[in-house]
């Protein structure tokens, strides 16, 4: 199963207790102070790793506690550190302080590392307030609290490739016949509800990681339908692929259904809509009323400056041609994306 969202509790371990202790040994004359601090308790530390591919075995936990640190021992001994508590999580995970809706971080890259609850320092013990004035203190300070609060984890994918389109475009159909993914494929809307990736392996042992998408509606930007958990996985593909529907068995007008997406990127986000794409009109079966539709299609988008590249996913026709045009958008896109 997958999962995007989730809010964990962080509780930080408390520090330990410095001691307050004197020498006393049979052969020492006046033995000194000799009270050990406390030690540091255990922080949550997040950290990205690409093994992890979704929040739901994060999400499972809903709080998190690391372990407080020990108390300072006679002969200065320090109190042991508390032990940190390390939660894995997939890269592009943002994390934000639940309380107040802050960005805390966006681990953007393997191995990066947010500590999201500090633990408390350690008391010190009494030789620390040993001076020249007072040489028997009777005074050590207690560790603190550590720190804690709750996080609300988003995930974004990081995929190269984003397939676009209104349910029943085949997004589905065309990741399961040109990478190993297995999307749940069907003749009713909405088969896809959370976003499934695959890698399409072509020549000269290049891949493109390629996500499918849930399906669009209409006022999407404005939270309707799948709304802004489908456009902000959006956000971090650096091309998309707008798969319209131009079978004779479509349930909308295949230039109509491409200007409706295209607005909805528009109002979502102008960085969005700038994004370079590519038009790809699926289930052509080469038939008198798809070449029709692929034809008025062509002419739409040509006006606009945007390539349109048939293909049919359960014929085999036009993938790879896609695939390597798609390749070439993404190494020729910019790095800020």
């Amino acid at each position: 199963m997958f999962r995007d969202e989730t809010t964990i509790e962080v509780i930080a371990g408390k520090g330990g207790d410095g001691l307050v202790s004197f020498r006393r040994e049979k052969y020492v004359h006046r033995g000194g102070p000799d009270g050990g601090d406390g030690g540091d308790g255990g922080s949550v530390i997040l950290i990205a790793t690409p093994q992890v591919h979704s929040l739901l075995a994060v999400g499972r936990v809903f709080r998190y506690a690391a372990q407080s640190g020990r108390p300072g021992g006679p002969r200065k001994r320090t109190g042991a550190k508390g032990e940190d508590v390390r939660i894995e999580v997939p890269v592009g995970t943002q994390v934000l302080d639940a309380e107040h809706g802050n960005l805390m971080r966006d681990l953007a890259e393997e191995g990066m590392e947010l500590v999201v609850a500090q633990g408390g320092k350690g008391g010190k013990g009494n030789p620390r307030f040993a001076s020249s004035v007072i040489q028997v203190p009777r005074k050590a300070t207690k560790g603190t609290e550590g720190e804690a609060r709750r996080v609300r984890l988003e995930l974004k994918l990081f995929a190269q490739v984003g397939l676009l389109g209104f349910p029943n475009a085949g997004k589905s159909t065309f990741l399961s016949t040109v990478t190993a993914a297995k999307p749940k494929v069907a003749d009713y809307p909405f088969t896809t509800l959370v976003p499934q990736v695959g890698i399409a392996e072509l020549p000269e042992f290049q891949t493109l990681v390629i996500a499918d998408l849930p399906g669009l509606i209409e006022g999407a930007a404005e939270g309707h339908g799948l709304g802004h958990r489908f456009l902000k996985h959006v956000e971090r593909c650096k091309v998309l692929l707008h798969l319209v529907d131009v079978s004779c068995a479509n349930e909308r007008d295949p230039v109509e259904a491409w200007r409706a997406l295209e607005h909805e990127l528009e109002k979502a986000s102008p960085d969005l809509y700038q994004r370079p794409r590519l038009v790809v009109a699926s289930k052509h079966f080469e038939d008198d009323e798809s070449e029709q539709h692929l034809a008025d299609l062509t002419e739409a988008a040509a006006a606009v400056g945007q390539r349109v590249m048939p293909i049919s996913s359960v014929l085999g026709l036009g993938l790879q041609e896609v695939l390597f045009a798609a390749r070439d958008m993404v190494y020729g896109a910019p790095e800020r994306w």
